[in-house]
């Protein structure tokens, strides 16, 4: 049976051709009532890369038991962590999206990021197709995530393949996999760290929660385990910290399978149990605050580790718009954008254009 493709749009000659990057993060709700969870969560929980199990056994639970009950729920601490903007997770990675296009542009890139969500709004396929119709002709996928995980990385994968053969006339993709161990990334991580101790003081420990995975999902060969180890050791040491100074652990269990170890909320209640009085808390696997930062981390594992005995409890904010974290975005954007048309040299106004446009974006930003 042929396959339908879709229009393609109409052709401009002599129009040069636009190189796109889609800037890619997770996803959030269009608003925090339980219709629009309802709706974000069957699409995420729908993604057999997300949920391993076989779908005649996965739906009847999702539909009949999670979707009826978990909406509700999950409202109300979205709701709890809803700015004026919308979704923290949706207004950060705008706001990334618009600095790297306006850092790579004062470097002298021309090319046109987008932000796009890989469940919920603005989609992947919406995204492409805006990049499309300005004739984008090559795309450079770069998805937040810095260490690589089949549940993440390679679902955004699955999407823009899935979006491509609704296509006849396709662009040219790359795709970033992993920045884990990306030297502008663990220095903007411990920049943060340093600007937050000078602020706020410093720990006596400093605990590193990444988002957990079934334990599983490392026995099936998947890197994200390792990824994880490796950026909290290069972390640790670009803080001169001991082994005995830091802890990795990992957030977010669904279910009753065994995830990845150790657990971050029994590990605060057991440090606190043991006497430890003040912690630390960053969360170098979030590219940007979201409900798994704002509300798991630091309203839900604080109160458990002040209610076990623990005195003072400092979360750490995702890097979010941070200066050193656009330089490192871009960065790593360019590695993977050579060979390809992006370089033009900016006269000096339009630099000076770009650099106002930047500034404003980011003192726009502070003042939130």
């Amino acid at each position: 049976m042929p396959m339908s493709f879709l229009p393609e749009p109409d052709h401009v000659h002599g129009r040069a051709p636009t190189i796109g990057v889609l800037l890619v993060n997770l996803g959030t709700p269009d608003a925090p009532t339980p219709e629009a969870t309802r709706r974000y969560l069957a699409q995420f929980l729908s993604d057999p890369r997300v949920i391993e199990i076989p779908k005649a056994a996965w739906w009847p639970i999702l539909h009949g038991v999670i979707l009826r009950t978990r909406p509700a729920k999950s409202a109300k601490k979205y709701a709890s962590i809803w700015t004026r903007d919308g979704s923290p997770l949706l207004v950060w990675t705008k706001k990334q999206a618009a600095l790297l296009q306006g850092l790579l542009g004062e470097q002298g890139h021309r090319v046109k990021v987008l932000p796009a969500m890989r469940y919920g709004n603005p989609s992947i396929t919406s995204q492409l197709d805006a990049l499309r119709a300005e004739g984008a002709t090559r795309v450079l996928i770069l998805p937040a995530y810095p260490q690589y995980s089949g549940a993440t990385t390679a679902s955004v994968v699955d999407d823009v393949a899935r979006w491509s053969l609704a296509h006849r006339h396709l662009p040219e993709f790359r795709f970033v996999n992993r920045y884990h161990d990306d030297p502008r990334y663990i220095a903007a991580l411990a920049e943060s760290v340093r600007a937050h101790w000078k602020a706020e003081g410093r720990g006596e420990l400093l605990l590193m929660s990444f988002h957990g995975m079934p334990a599983r999902t490392l026995a099936l060969g998947d890197p994200y385990h390792c990824e994880c180890l490796k950026t909290g050791r290069l972390l640790a040491e670009a803080l001169g910290l001991s082994e005995a100074q830091y802890k990795v652990s990992f957030q977010s269990r669904f279910g009753k399978a065994r995830w990845l170890e150790p657990y971050t909320e029994p590990t605060l209640r057991e440090l606190a149990g043991r006497g430890l009085k003040s912690v630390d808390l960053i969360c170098p696997g979030f590219s940007a605050d979201c409900i798994e930062t704002l509300e798991e981390i630091d309203m839900e594992a604080r109160e458990a580790f002040l209610h076990s005995g623990g005195q003072r409890f400092s979360y750490i904010p995702c890097l979010n718009d941070r200066p050193a974290h656009i330089r490192a975005l871009a960065a790593i954007a360019t590695q993977h954008l050579q060979g390809w048309p992006t370089t033009v040299v900016p006269d000096q106004a339009q630099a000076a254009d770009l650099a106002r446009q930047r500034e404003a974006a980011i003192t726009a930003g502070a003042s939130r």
